[in-house]
């Protein structure tokens, strides 16, 4: 995709933070700072400093990013403040409202919140925004360009979505990752040596994300391609698809993550 991308201001660059700017450097940054105490070296054509009264003088970016963690904003945002009136606030915090984030920033600011996921890392992540009062078409459109960097993108009108939103989407590579770990040690149960069940079990969920990716099918139907009647597959799902198994413990952790969503809000 070829184009550039106006003057950009990134705060906090870890995992997420640093998988989006990689995203907006593959299609063209015109210019770009990252505030980030801890980040050893920004790649080439950033600039990094390591507080907000470091910025530039005279920088002015089309868009603030809030990658920073949830705890943090307290004491964080009112630095930027400044930049409100002029540029969109895009923010990948978990839990914190547009309500609180325009309590420190002021009444002018135009806040974009946004849940995304780890995937960003290798441009497959999905990503779900709400739009808060005061942001232009022009405002979303350049959100939509940056959170789509590394991946799909999804808007939702209602902001109290986002909170489920976290616990799917947003955990959901965790809970993929414990499938994985967990196939992985049911397999050295049964004899599999390490190495073995350690490959078998990442190119098995691998592999069917793709295919599940790939396919027109939803889950139910993928999962019932596999499992013949009477076979090992269907004696697997008996357990797992118990009452007290998976499917009520999924609900339960997604009610968790939640709850916990909400709670961040402050």
């Amino acid at each position: 995709m070829s184009e550039t991308l106006p003057p950009l201001l990134l705060v906090g660059c870890g995992k997420m933070g640093g998988a989006m700017l990689e995203g907006w450097r593959e299609r063209g940054l015109s210019e770009a700072v990252v505030v980030d105490p801890y980040l050893a070296a920004a790649p080439a054509g950033v600039t990094l400093v390591r507080e907000a009264s470091a910025i530039p003088a005279g920088f002015a970016p089309a868009a603030v990013v809030l990658a920073i963690k949830p705890q943090e904003a307290p004491a964080a945002l009112p630095a930027y403040a400044r930049f409100a009136g002029g540029a969109v606030f895009a923010s990948v915090m978990a839990g914190r409202t547009v309500a609180f984030m325009r309590g420190l920033l002021g009444a002018e600011a135009a806040v974009v919140r946004a849940m995304p996921n780890t995937p960003a890392a290798v441009r497959r992540g999905f990503t779900v925004a709400c739009a808060g009062p005061g942001v232009s078409s022009g405002q979303r459109a350049l959100a939509d360009a940056l959170l789509g960097a590394t991946g799909e993108i999804a808007w939702v009108e209602e902001e109290g979505l986002l909170d489920p939103v976290t616990a799917v989407s947003g955990g959901g590579p965790a809970y993929v990752f414990l499938l994985a770990e967990l196939m992985e040690q049911a397999a050295v149960e049964q004899g599999i040596p390490r190495d073995l069940a350690r490959r078998m079990a990442r190119a098995t969920v691998a592999g069917s994300g793709a295919l599940l990716a790939a396919s027109a099918e939803d889950a139910a139907q993928l999962r019932k391609n596999v499992t013949s009647p009477k076979g090992t597959t269907e004696r697997a799902l008996a357990v797992l698809m118990e009452e007290a198994a998976w499917p009520e413990l999924m609900s339960k952790a997604i009610a968790a993550a939640t709850a916990r969503s909400r709670e961040l809000a402050g």
